[in-house]
């Protein structure tokens, strides 16, 4: 199981949200760049960032504070928020990401995902599922569409898609245990490789998702709170 330590940034600065909303910010650190480090000092194989603001935006917002990241550690980084169109695929890329994780745009238009998928496969290409109440959210979660995670996520491997970012809002920042159950359903039901997000508090939640036969998990203010050690983490999930 790979563990994905989170960078949301918001201005130029490493915040943490609560349920996704906009008026609940943390900041922890001026510079995400300098976070990076920490993470990958700890032993971490990848980085998870979002733009939060662009997420709102539509466009990249917090493009420079990205590319900090990507040049300051030596891992591969992966990025979602205000992904909409095959230019700002380019831009990312062009900024050093190995992957990029497409939302809102990915659940209103699917043929930009179909094209996404063609030009630079399922390696590269990810979809965010963010669900409030098992119903996709869009628009930096604040939208709740009529179709399901699990619906969206059998359209998308049928598109081509292969790998999928599941974020349970109402527990995303929460630290009140992830949604096991509507994680491992999404799985199930799909063939996707789901990246579990949102609650995780404790190495028990860890534990929980792995036997769930969960390949990834996304940590952000279980790691930023100091509930979880990252090192620890690492040898016991991803390494051993």
């Amino acid at each position: 199981m790979i563990l994905y330590p989170a960078i949301d940034m918001k201005e130029g600065r490493c915040v943490r949200l609560s349920q996704g909303s906009f008026d609940a910010v943390t900041v922890y650190e001026e510079d995400p760049a300098k976070v990076a480090r920490a993470w990958e000092e700890a032993g971490a194989s990848w980085i998870h960032t979002v733009d939060l603001d662009g997420a709102l935006a539509g466009r990249a917002v917090n493009l420079d504070a990205l590319s900090a990241v990507v040049k300051s550690v030596g891992i591969p980084v992966q990025t979602g928020g205000g992904i909409r169109n095959m230019e700002q695929i380019e831009e990312k890329l062009r900024s050093g990401v190995r992957r990029v994780i497409i939302g809102t745009a990915a659940v209103k238009d699917p043929d930009f995902l179909r094209r996404a998928l063609k030009e630079y496969g399922p390696e590269r290409i990810l979809v965010g599922i963010d669900a409030r109440g098992g119903f996709v959210a869009t628009e930096g979660w604040e939208e709740v569409s009529r179709m399901s995670a699990v619906s969206l996520g059998r359209k998308m491997y049928e598109m081509g898609l292969r790998t999928a970012v599941y974020t349970d809002i109402e527990r995303d920042g929460m630290l009140c245990g992830p949604n096991v159950k509507a994680t491992g359903e999404l799985a199930r039901e799909t063939g996707l490789a789901v990246i579990a997000s949102g609650g995780v508090s404790r190495m028990q939640d860890l534990e929980e998702l792995e036997r769930a036969g969960i390949p990834g998990v996304i940590l952000g203010k279980s790691l930023y709170e100091k509930r979880i050690d990252l090192s620890e983490a690492i040898r016991t999930y991803e390494r051993r």
